[in-house]
């Protein structure tokens, strides 16, 4: 059975790159869109540019690790991509982490004062 959290339809993310908003940050890179749904969706991607299979794979891990520390403190309705930009390399969880937040803090979706004290 498919997770219902994880994106994986080609109009969505389609529609999330056409209708949605984006936030750069210098490690990743967030697209989101409301979905009007209960929860939120999420994919992580990384292109060829990042790396090897090995360098695209780590970078994965790392925002999906890095999200599952935020996800319970954010808004839900939401679809969310989050691609790695090759900076990403190299880098240690504490970086990707505080990349991640920041992205998040700026398209304000943390629930209420979490935004502002992080």
């Amino acid at each position: 059975m498919l997770k219902k959290d994880i994106l994986r339809n080609k109009d969505d993310f389609a529609a999330i790159y056409k209708r949605g908003r984006s936030i750069g940050e210098r490690y990743i890179v967030l697209f989101y869109r409301k979905n009007n749904l209960s929860y939120n969706r999420t994919a992580f991607l990384a292109s060829k540019k990042v790396g090897n299979s090995v360098v695209r794979n780590r970078a994965r891990r790392l925002m999906r690790e890095s999200y599952r520390f935020v996800r319970d403190d954010m808004r839900t309705g939401y679809d969310l991509i989050f691609i790695a930009r090759n900076t990403i390399k190299g880098r240690k969880f504490c970086d990707v982490q505080k990349s991640l937040n920041n992205a998040v803090r700026k398209a304000k979706l943390y629930n209420g004062a979490r935004g502002d004290d992080k």
